[in-house]
């Protein structure tokens, strides 16, 4: 059973997966779009979410805990400088996922997930 189960495994340690969703939440905030599996991309979506949510806070206590989450603390102040004039009416839903082909190697579902 999988009650109440909000993020998937990944086929991941519990370390290893949250390292992963770290450095995946990183990229998408550095780039703008990365492209990775179906079920990675809706895993990670929460967390760049959660992140673009703190940033829109704006205090302290938000930057410090976006600090202690993404790897780079340049990207961390950009991201608190750019997201008010970018997201500031938005209510949410600021990512988009969009199915991709499937891999050639082990034809898993491909995606690619963008900030709106």
């Amino acid at each position: 059973m999988r009650h109440r189960c909000k993020v998937a495994k990944l086929g991941l340690p519990a370390d290893q997966r949250k390292a992963l969703l770290r450095s995946l939440a990183t990229e998408i905030i550095r780039h703008g779009q990365i492209k990775t599996t179906k079920h990675r991309a809706k895993a990670v979506r929460s967390e760049v979410e959660r992140m673009i949510t703190l940033a829109k806070d704006g205090s302290l206590a938000a930057r410090r805990k976006a600090l202690g989450y993404i790897y780079d603390k340049e990207l961390v102040s950009e991201l608190f400088r750019a997201v008010n004039e970018r997201y500031g009416d938005r209510n949410g839903g600021y990512t988009r996922i969009v199915r991709t082909q499937r891999r050639r190697g082990d034809n898993a579902e491909m995606a690619i997930i963008e900030l709106v």
